[in-house]
Order: C-alpha cells, then sequence, then structure tokens
C-alpha cells in the first residue's frame, strides 16, 4: 500500500490534472492499475481484481484483502464512506485498506490507510455510512468511542442497535432521534439528532437558507406551491430539520423595490431580498460546491467558470416562467445585487485603448 500511494503521488506530481477529472469507477482503475504494478514480484502479483460495482471493497487482492477507493474534489481529507451494514462485501476478504485521493489540493495527493483507521463518525444516507477522515488520530475513532470493534460491528445481526444507543447517550435536553431501521432513504450524511428551523441560531439559520436558495433555483417560481417540498424534504434528510413554515423562510417581508441595469424599478417578492441578504454567502457557497452536487440539484452542465452568473440566470428563469421580457428585467436585477455591471464596467475601461 505504501508502494502503490507513492507511485500514485509519482504521478501526480507528473499529471495530476489527469486525476482531477477522474471520480468514482476511473479512480478505482487508476488504483487497480497501480496496485499491480506495485504487487509485480511479490505474493500478491496476478491476484488483484478490480470488483466495486455493487461489490465492497472496490478492489481484492489474493480473494483475501480488500482496497476500497474513495475521493473528494476538495482539498481536505474527509468524505463520506461506506455502509456499516456492509451487506454488499465480498465475504472472503479479511482485512480492508482505504485508498483516499484528495483532488482538490495542488497537487492532488493520494493516502492509504487500514480502513477501521479512518472511520470518525457515523451519518445517515442511505443506510448508516461511516465518515471518513484520513488524518484521524489513533484512538479517535468511531469504534474507540462506542467502545466496539469494527470487526465486531461488522458481525452484528443488527449493527445499527449499537449505533442508535451511542448517539443517544450524546442527544442536548429537547433533542431526539428521528431516524428508524427502516427508513434509511437519505441521500447526504446528517446528524442523528433532529432540531427546529426556529430554534437555531442566526448563522445556522443564515447557512441553511442560503444553502437552500443555491440548490433549488425552483423557490424562485411564482405562484406554485409545491416548490418548498423538496427543499423541506432536503432540510430534513440533510441536516435533520425541520419547519412548520417553509414558506416564511423565503416569502416572509412583503415585496421591495429593486432597480434594473436600464433604470427600471421593480417591486420583486421577498425571496429576492434573501439573495440581497445572503449574497456574500451565496457567492462562497455556489463557489465551493462541488460540481456533482450543483449538477444533480440544477440538472444542467455546470459552468465552472461562471456559476454564479449560471446560478443568476436560472433562477430569473424560474421567475419569469419563460415570459423572455420578465426574464432579462429579473436577470439585471439578481445581476445588480451581485454588482456583475460594476465589474462589466470596471473591466471594459481596463480594456479601453483610452484608458
Amino acid at each position: 500500500m505504501e508502494k502503490t500511494d507513492r507511485l500514485l503521488n509519482s504521478e501526480a506530481q507528473k499529471k495530476g490534472n489527469k486525476f482531477k477529472t477522474h471520480l468514482a469507477q476511473k479512480l478505482e482503475v487508476d488504483v487497480c492499475e497501480a496496485l499491480k504494478e506495485c504487487s509485480k514480484g511479490t505474493e500478491f502479483e496476478n491476484t488483484i481484481q478490480l470488483v466495486s460495482g455493487s461489490s465492497f471493497p472496490d478492489i481484492v487482492a489474493a480473494s483475501l484483502y480488500g482496497v476500497e477507493v474513495k475521493s473528494t474534489e476538495k482539498n481536505h481529507w474527509t468524505s463520506t464512506g461506506g455502509s456499516i451494514l456492509e451487506s454488499t462485501r465480498v465475504k472472503s476478504v479479511k482485512r480492508i485498506y482505504m485508498t483516499f485521493g484528495k483532488l482538490g489540493g495542488n497537487p492532488v495527493e493520494f493516502k492509504s490507510r487500514p480502513y477501521e483507521e479512518c472511520l470518525s463518525e457515523i451519518a445517515v444516507t442511505h443506510y448508516p455510512r461511516y465518515k471518513i477522515d484520513m488524518n484521524l488520530k489513533s484512538g479517535e475513532t468511531i469504534f474507540d468511542k462506542m467502545k466496539v470493534s469494527y470487526d465486531e460491528l461488522r458481525k452484528m445481526k443488527n449493527p445499527v442497535d449499537p449505533v442508535a444507543r451511542y448517539y443517544k447517550s450524546k442527544l442536548n435536553d429537547g433533542e431526539t432521534l428521528w431516524w428508524a431501521p427502516d427508513s434509511f432513504d437519505r441521500e447526504d450524511g446528517i446528524q442523528f439528532s433532529a432540531k427546529l428551523f426556529r430554534n437555531l441560531d442566526l448563522e445556522e439559520k443564515s447557512v441553511l437558507t442560503a444553502k437552500m436558495l443555491v440548490l433549488f433555483p425552483s423557490l424562485f417560481r411564482e405562484n406554485d406551491n409545491t416548490k418548498y417540498e423538496q427543499p423541506a424534504l432536503w432540510l430534513v434528510t440533510n441536516s435533520g430539520v425541520t419547519t412548520s413554515s417553509m414558506r416564511d423562510i423565503f416569502s416572509a417581508g412583503g415585496k421591495e423595490e429593486f432597480k434594473t441595469k436600464a433604470g427600471i424599478i421593480l417591486r420583486m417578492p421577498a425571496i429576492f431580498r434573501r439573495v440581497k441578504k445572503y449574497k456574500e454567502l451565496i457567492s462562497s457557497l455556489i463557489e465551493n460546491a462541488e460540481t456533482t452536487v450543483l449538477f444533480k440539484h440544477w440538472q444542467v452542465r455546470i459552468d465552472n467558470g461562471n456559476r454564479l452568473n449560471q446560478w443568476c440566470s436560472l433562477c430569473a428563469k424560474n421567475y419569469s416562467g419563460g415570459n423572455t421580457v420578465e426574464y432579462g428585467r429579473t436577470l439585471s436585477i439578481m445581476k445588480s445585487i451581485f454588482n456583475f455591471y460594476e465589474i462589466e464596467d470596471i473591466a471594459l475601461k481596463i480594456a479601453s485603448p483610452n484608458s
């Protein structure tokens, strides 16, 4: 595994951009090929297979050892890992290693560790899944915290029970466990405790509101009461937060006047006031979001060189409902909020031969 890390990191130094576009299955192939190269002359030569797909782990060596491949597009060593149930585990595998690709750094970096040594917490997704931290210190794994070894937990008939007991012991007053063993239909890891949106502090409310604005341009649709359904589901499944008035988060406060670049003053719904209030946070969230997350929610090819402008266009399109004139005016207001025109005017001035 150490030789494989050295080989992958050496390749990343020379041609790191190759790995930046190799997510999921492509990266598994890269790691498998590196393992095969490093196994030459050892008892593992010609025993390494890429199984991936629905199997766990992704790569098997000599039918006894496995390698699970994970990665992130960002410049850190954390991610969400596999299910604690391990129902698709290759039965012959006795020991598993994690090979992790940090694809957001410069250069790209790889690191491998024994699987159970880099699992810090458990989050709820489709099933309870481990959280990965490749820099986790000895004695700080989720198994150390629960006082149950990895092998003990994975061999249990119902490994969810000790997990539930552990997280229940960590709850604060007024918090409850919202999940049940047969309802793990989640998509992103969250905490096990449920909270009311109105009880959150101002910073938490601001971040969650801005995230929903970013992920759901459909919130800008007029006269569509169904537009709150998906954000409401996202709020509870991704953050463990619920509210009895999703509409008030975005629509309370009445209309506000905004001016287009052409000087036309329009009275716009309160959601545009939210955009103005959280514009810095929105810009940061869009800039730092993973491409796959934005694509999943926006359902368009992401223009990574112009994400904020693309989001403004999607919001304007939803608000205008196909009206070309309304779309142009709305997009002009969105650009004014984010000072796009000021930036464009400065750029034109700099580019001018007489400047």
